[in-house]
């Protein structure tokens, strides 16, 4: 049967342990060595195009096996990787645990006792790594693992996670796990071993106190307060409070070293037969957290010739009480611990606190004399009225937090923008030249710069302009040196391999368009598609049944010496007529390319 599959010869696969978007994680036994290991399947996603799906599979198998040098207390070991049919396989340890997510779900915000020993090992998990010249780019609360005997270990060093990243477009647009990227990777894009520290400061913040350190109404406001906000006061961490505000700095290089951070938690380390974590304590309440306020969306694009940021990582786990996606999800329950099965797709659904218990459902009898009590009310004054049946109903005068569904902006009932001319690059890694470009977009709309790939067939840079709605988008796209080895049409088969038949819906057939300036070739052209998104496992704004988005896309693909230049905009597909007419007629013929 298909849950005893022999993998390699020696890995027999028992029963699943949880799945998520990327693979499945089994409960295995190793025959040679007559152990139990944790074998994870990676598997190509729906709708992959083969070239990118070959690219995900030597990822995996790189970054696996650069994991498996590390040999360390504090970080899940990963045993072999292995190839079946072309696919790979990674056999780790198995950790019978629960994620530090699960546990301030389940518990609440940690103890200083609690909070020491998380600090501890995380730092020094992430010492032996940086020692050995690995950066995990991806600490928060779902990726540190608390296990039943004690122990804390870090884990999920990239394998696989970044080619299934939630995306603002097909192009692979990352933008990391908000609350918990270091704002030098949504700026200037150099990635160092900092940016770890950075992150465990978030992860203690987020776990000394029940809520996120950084919110927004979605992923760019919140990369959006990372990068030009003020740092939360973290005295709100208690007696981690030095450790979490020394790590938590905007300047790198300010940042408290791992050895600094174990050294000052040291005398918070419970006894050496202590266990802190123990079952059946009340769940603490969540810390009130007093947040600077909101900065304006701004562009976090990168500083000229600056390289690129690397793929930062997934969206954020979930920090909230009661029935949600993660909790109706497989996962790999509390026995083993919910990362094993790079589910982090689940853990975000908007909430960033634990939700106010559900009011008492009154009786017949009062709810007649609340509306007596009301009607009188409402004839003395609407407004003081208002007021005093909610007090009298023991409700509170405000009105509720908004989910995230009701939180988050949506598309402008009609389309119009206050245009600006923006000078932008979109150079590879070296800085190349003839890069720059301006076109007129919102005054407020935010930036972000990524590079791909594209599955082996070319090289490429996309710079993402946003709205502040997050519903139009306009992106330029550079691919050096497309030409003469690559035509047109080759690049209308790669965007329709990005999003795979299922999702992908040709629209306006391609025709001539005005090249650009010093085209030194022909063959520029206009074209339209559609597309539909599914909502993904976890990903549910408005709960279960979330309706699909389908988006409508302009481009105007634009040949310039051996360059290809591809102009995008995307608007919700209801609004596809003024969005070509106010959008797209406006913006695509604004581009210039400078030099």
């Amino acid at each position: 049967m298909d849950s005893e599959r022999l993998i390699a010869g020696r890995y027999r696969l028992h029963h699943v342990l949880g799945s998520g978007s990327m693979g499945t994680v089994w409960a295995a036994h190793d025959e040679v060595l007559r152990r139990a290991v944790a074998v994870k399947e990676v598997f190509q996603p729906s709708g992959m195009a083969s070239g990118e799906a070959a690219v995900l599979r030597e990822r995996t198998l790189r970054e696996a096996r650069a994991a498996a040098q590390l040999a360390h207390p504090n970080l899940v070991t990963i045993y072999d990787v292995v190839q079946l049919d072309g696919d790979p396989y990674v056999v780790m340890e198995l950790v019978p645990s629960e994620s530090l997510a699960e546990v301030v779900r389940r518990c609440g915000p940690l103890t200083a006792e609690q909070g020491a020993v998380v600090a501890h090992a995380v730092a020094s998990g992430l010492d032996a790594a940086h020692r050995a010249g690995i950066t995990h780019r991806d600490v928060k609360p779902g990726n540190v693992l608390v296990a039943s005997d004690g122990r804390v270990k870090l884990t999920d060093f990239g394998i696989a996670r970044n080619m299934a990243e939630a995306t603002m477009t097909s192009r692979g647009i990352a933008l990391g796990t908000p609350a918990f990227i270091a704002p030098e990777i949504a700026t200037d894009g150099v990635v160092t071993q900092a940016v770890d520290q950075w992150s465990l400061g978030a992860t203690l913040f987020a776990a000394m106190t029940g809520q996120l350190p950084y919110e927004g109404d979605n992923p760019l406001q919140t990369i959006n307060q990372v990068v030009h906000g003020d740092v939360p006061a973290t005295d709100v961490c208690g007696e981690l409070a030095e450790v979490v505000g020394g790590l938590m700095r905007k300047d790198p290089a300010e940042r408290l070293p791992l050895s600094e951070v174990r050294r000052l938690v040291r005398p918070l380390l419970p006894d050496a037969d202590g266990f802190p974590f123990e079952e059946g304590a009340a769940p603490r309440p969540v810390v009130e957290v007093v947040r600077p306020e909101p900065v304006k969306l701004r562009s976090a694009e990168p500083a000229p010739d600056a390289p690129l940021a690397a793929d930062p990582g997934p969206l954020p786990f979930l920090l909230s009480g009661g029935s949600s996606d993660a909790d109706r999800s497989t996962d790999l329950s509390h026995e083993y611990g919910a990362d094993y099965a790079d589910d982090y797709e689940d853990d975000y659904d908007g909430h960033h606190d634990f939700p106010d218990a559900a009011p008492a459902r009154r009786s017949g009898l009062a709810t007649v004399l609340l509306a007596l009590a009301a009607t009188v009310l409402f004839t003395i004054g609407a407004g003081s009225g208002f007021v005093l049946t909610l007090a009298a109903a023991g409700r509170p005068l405000l009105p509720p937090a908004a989910s995230s569904a009701e939180r988050t902006p949506s598309a402008p009932a009609t389309v119009t923008v206050s245009l600006v001319r923006r000078e932008l690059r979109a150079a590879t890694k070296e800085g190349d030249r003839g890069a720059g470009f301006t076109i007129d977009v919102g005054s407020d709309w935010t930036s972000f710069v990524t590079q791909s790939g594209n599955g082996g067939v070319a090289n490429s840079t996309a710079v993402l302009l946003v709205d502040p709605s997050g519903s139009w988008q306009v992106t330029v796209e550079r691919f050096p040196d497309f030409f003469p080895g690559l035509s047109v049409d080759n690049y209308l088969d790669l965007v329709a391999g990005r999003w795979g038949k299922d999702n992908h819906f040709p629209g306006q057939e391609k025709q001539p368009t005005e090249p650009l300036p010093n085209a030194g070739r022909d063959g520029a052209v206009q074209y339209s598609y559609n597309t539909v998104e599914q909502p993904r496992a976890g990903q549910h704004r408005g709960g279960e049944g979330s309706a699909e988005t389908r988006r409508s896309h302009y481009a105007r693909v634009l040949p310039r010496g051996n360059d290809l230049w591809v102009v995008e905009v995307v608007f919700p597909t209801e609004q596809e007529e003024q969005g070509r007419e106010q959008l797209f007629d406006s913006i695509a013929p604004t581009l210039t390319v400078i030099g």
